[in-house]
């Protein structure tokens, strides 16, 4: 892999992990325009190291809050820290269950379907818009508010809809504060990530070549400082109610979507 190839992906990983633009669907766009041929299929260790370095930029972001939370924990009381760690796990359990059991039925959707990514993209920009337009509260997430998140993570699935963007608008629009929204939001795809990181480990489908290693070290770098900018920004942009750019944004690349599969 060339040098420029690595920190290009590595900077579109780390950006696109955090802003509520979809990777997925814009990465199905990309194969049907430039056909399948002309993007480049990377290795799995590529990826496997991507992931990890967004995962690592969430948790140097919010370092005091994990710290925090590892403190609350080992105290072995059913505190506010130990309660937060439950809603993660809870909020995980809907994405489990949908990459456990319909692997198979989910990769099908990711085979050109453009018309879906249009539409999809049109979904997230309506929910983006309605979170910018939610009244700022102090509220927590709760239980219930977790696993509805939860859910709308494992819909995200899909391409076309954004993680990021589900998880924080469903949130703001339960009534959640909309800096919480977003920590809750970040902090509960780490465990997914590591999740599919071990995943991909115990398959023994990885392959290392020691000629790559410079192209993983720059696609790390890469993910890493991407990952720092788009997170930090994504927190702002949230607080601040900005979120209706990226609604345009995928308004307008959802409609260009869905006129191109239907020309």
């Amino acid at each position: 892999m060339e040098i420029i190839d690595a920190i290009i992906l590595g900077i579109i990983q780390g950006l696109t992990e955090f802003l509520p633009v979809s990777s997925s669907g814009h990465l199905e766009i990309g194969k049907a325009i430039l056909g399948d041929n002309s993007v480049p299929k990377e290795s799995l260790l590529f990826t496997v190291v991507l992931h990890f370095a967004t995962a690592l930029s969430t948790m140097v972001i919010f370092r005091k809050d994990i710290l925090q939370i590892i403190k609350g924990v080992l105290k072995f009381e059913w505190n506010e820290d130990l309660q937060f760690i439950s809603k993660i796990a809870l909020s995980m359990l809907p994405a489990v269950i949908v990459g456990v059991f319909f692997e198979e039925e989910l990769e099908q959707l990711f085979n050109g379907n453009i018309l879906l990514v249009g539409c999809m993209l049109i979904v997230t920009a309506i929910l983006l818009f309605l979170a910018d337009k939610a009244k700022d509260t102090q509220k927590k997430v709760t239980f219930s508010n977790a696993f509805i998140i939860g859910v709308s993570q494992a819909i995200a699935m899909l391409p076309g809809i954004s993680r990021s963007g589900a998880t924080i608008s469903t949130s703001v629009l339960l009534g959640n504060d909309k800096t919480k929204a977003a920590r809750f939001s970040f902090l509960m795809v780490v465990p997914l990530i590591f999740g599919k990181i071990a995943k991909d480990l115990l398959g023994g489908e990885l392959t290392y070549d020691s000629s790559n290693i410079t192209a993983l070290s720059v696609g790390f770098i890469a993910a890493f400082v991407a990952g720092l900018f788009a997170c930090t920004w994504m927190i702002a942009l949230v607080k601040k109610s900005k979120l209706s750019y990226f609604a345009i944004y995928c308004v307008v690349v959802g409609v260009i979507a869905i006129i191109w599969s239907l020309v």
